[in-house]
C-alpha cells in the first residue's frame, strides 16, 4: 500500500536538515513537488491503475532526493563535476534505509530503485531487460522530470540554474552544437559553457516517451518563452540558437500531428 500523504510528510521532515533559504535548495524542493504532481497527471492521462498512479507520484517525490546532499557538498547541480545525484539518492534511500520513512511496503523497491537510478541517464544507457511495469515507471519519471526542468528554464533565475549572471555573453561550442544538429543527443561531459547546457535542455524533447509532456510544453509555449529570454551578443551564436529553437519546435509539431 502506498500512502502519499505519509510520503509527503516524510519529505518535509527530510529537508528540514538543509538550508531551505539556499536558492538551489529552494529550487529543488519546488521542482520535486511539481514533478511528483506531473507524474501523477501523466499516469492518469494514460488511464493507469490507482496503484501505478500513486507509485508514479511517489517516485516523483523521491527521484531527486540526492540533490540536497549534492548541493550541500558541492554547491552544484552538475553531476560530472560532483557525483551522480541519482546514485546519491539511491544510497540515501536504500543503503541508509530512508525508503521505509516514505513507504512501509518493500514490494515496490526494485521499481523505485530502477526509476531513480535511470531518471537522469542518457537514453542509450537505459537497461534493456526491464519488465513492462519497470519500463513504464522509468519512462514516466524521465518524462515528468524533463517537463518541469523545461518549466524551470522558462521562469527560473539564471544565476541559480546556470551559475551565470548573463548567458547572452556566452557561446555554444562547436562540439555540442554539432551533437545537437547531428543526432540531438548531447554528451553532458562534453559541455564547456553554460550556453552548451542550454542546448542540452532543448535536446530533452527528443527523449520523450509520452505525448502528454510534449503537448503540455507546446501548449504553454515554453520553448518560445525560453528562446525569447535570450539575445546572444555573438551573431553566430544568435543564428545557431534560432536553428536549435526551429528544429525543436518543428519536431514537437510533427510528433503531435499524429
Amino acid at each position: 500500500m502506498i500512502d502519499i500523504t505519509k510520503a509527503k510528510i516524510a519529505f518535509k521532515e527530510y529537508i528540514k536538515k538543509y538550508d531551505i533559504e539556499n536558492p538551489k535548495i529552494k529550487l529543488k524542493i519546488a521542482h520535486i513537488e511539481r514533478t511528483s504532481q506531473i507524474a501523477r497527471k501523466m499516469a492518469e492521462s494514460l488511464n493507469l491503475s490507482k496503484e501505478d498512479i500513486e507509485l508514479a507520484e511517489l517516485i516523483g517525490l523521491l527521484h531527486d532526493i540526492g540533490r540536497f546532499e549534492q548541493i550541500r557538498k558541492y554547491n552544484t547541480f552538475v553531476d560530472y563535476l560532483s557525483e551522480d545525484h541519482a546514485k546519491i539518492g539511491m544510497d540515501i534511500l536504500f543503503k541508509n534505509g530512508l525508503i521505509r520513512d516514505f513507504i512501509e511496503d518493500n514490494k515496490y523497491d526494485k521499481i523505485i530503485e530502477l526509476a531513480i537510478i535511470n531518471h537522469n541517464k542518457d537514453k542509450n544507457m537505459l537497461p534493456k531487460n526491464l519488465s513492462t511495469k519497470e519500463d513504464l515507471h522509468v519512462k514516466l519519471i524521465r518524462d515528468s522530470d524533463k517537463v518541469d526542468i523545461i518549466y524551470i528554464l522558462t521562469f527560473g533565475d539564471q544565476k541559480t540554474i546556470w551559475n551565470s549572471d548573463d548567458l547572452n555573453k556566452e557561446k555554444f561550442t562547436d562540439e555540442i552544437y554539432n551533437e545537437f544538429i547531428k543526432d540531438h543527443n548531447i554528451i553532458y561531459k562534453n559541455r564547456k559553457t553554460n550556453a552548451d547546457k542550454l542546448i542540452s535542455h532543448f535536446a530533452f524533447v527528443f527523449d520523450f516517451n509520452f505525448d502528454y509532456g510534449l503537448r503540455y510544453i507546446y501548449q504553454n509555449k515554453y520553448f518560445d518563452k525560453i528562446y525569447n529570454r535570450f539575445n546572444f551578443e555573438d551573431e553566430e551564436t544568435k543564428k545557431k540558437f534560432y536553428k536549435i529553437y526551429e528544429i525543436t519546435n518543428n519536431y514537437i509539431k510533427e510528433k503531435l500531428k499524429g
